[in-house]
């Protein structure tokens, strides 16, 4: 069974911020989670070689506002974006 693109990115969050995966919620900010920005950008850098995307550079991420959702969402985004990119290179 594969895991969705949350509980992956869930299991991220929670290695980089040395907590337990089930205090996550979608509404939790980095900031929520102890998450500072030096190991946001890294957990950034995780995320990216995990999903095998890119985050465009003008996408900077808001530690105190964004949540953990904002962040499923912005893969999801990236993801349709590549196989978009991928659908037209055919």
């Amino acid at each position: 069974m594969t895991a969705t693109i949350q509980q992956q990115l869930f299991e991220i969050i929670a290695k980089q911020a040395k907590i337990d995966v089930a205090t996550i919620r979608p509404e939790s900010t980095l900031k929520d989670l102890g998450i500072a920005s030096l190991e946001a950008i890294e957990m950034i850098f995780d995320i990216e070689e995990h999903f095998n995307i890119n985050f465009p550079d003008q996408q900077g991420a808001n530690f105190d506002t964004d949540t953990a959702q904002s962040l499923v969402d912005a893969v999801q985004k990236a993801l349709a974006d590549k196989a978009a990119a991928g659908e037209g290179s055919k």
